[in-house]
């Protein structure tokens, strides 16, 4: 059975306020960061911030959840853009700043969208920040080693965050339709590939086939809902 564990377990590991989470694009940050915000509202410790940065689509977006999330006690920040123009959303480095808060930044994807952060390098390279970099091994870009060490070199170098400092999270699936079987193949080969180099700190699968992952898998697991679908699929 796979272990499962909790935001509030992973939080348990250090005081850090602030989380980033980077990646190819598609490759699940969104979905992510909002179950993140979700959970760091629930524990109600702290007011919870979440930047919306992704200027790189116009479909799947964690704005699109607005409403949710401030049902929720999430205060969502953003700019509204016209067409793919990019928009700067004001806020960041205070809020960054503020120890008192939780912020969570879903920044688009790849180096394209990692550019909207490189100004905050020296507030992110600190301790009171996590930065995670999400890799669904079933997207075109992070299929094999080479084609993950390209992707996230281009975002290192734009973004200025340090190697060191990355953390890895894996989100093997292929959407809806997602099986157990396709989470324990997508874990199974993510793990080959980054594991001699860099631990995966946590798997995210749909809490619905949480229950069903009867198989040991190599990394914990946290179960996220899914935000960000077609209306008319159902879940």
């Amino acid at each position: 059975m796979a272990v499962q564990t909790s935001v509030s377990e992973l939080l348990a590991l250090g005081t850090n306020t602030n989380f980033v989470f980077l990646g190819e694009a598609g490759g699940g940050k969104s979905e992510i960061a909002l179950n993140f915000a979700r959970a760091l509202a629930q524990m109600g410790s702290k007011p919870v911030h979440f930047f919306d940065l992704d200027m790189t689509k116009p479909l799947f977006r964690a704005r699109d959840c607005r409403a949710q999330l401030e049902r929720m006690g999430v205060e969502v920040h953003y700019e509204e853009q016209f067409m793919d123009a990019p928009t700067l959303t004001g806020g960041v480095r205070r809020l960054l700043n503020d120890q008192n808060c939780y912020t969570v930044l879903d920044v688009g994807g790849d180096y394209i969208g990692a550019r909207s952060i490189g100004g905050y390098a020296p507030l992110l390279n600190r301790d009171s920040t996590t930065i995670y970099y999400v890799i669904n091994p079933f997207r075109p870009w992070s299929a094999t080693l080479e084609h993950i060490d390209k992707v996230l070199g281009e975002t290192l170098g734009v973004s200025h965050v340090e190697l060191a400092r990355l953390r890895l999270i894996g989100n093997p699936n292929l959407g809806p339709d997602t099986t157990p079987a396709d989470v324990a193949e997508g874990a199974r080969q993510l793990v080959d590939m980054v594991g001699p180099y860099k631990p995966v700190d946590f798997l995210c699968v749909q809490d619905r086939l949480c229950e069903l992952l009867l198989e040991e898998l190599p990394c914990p697991v946290l179960p996220i809902q899914l935000y960000l679908t077609y209306p008319w699929i159902s879940q």
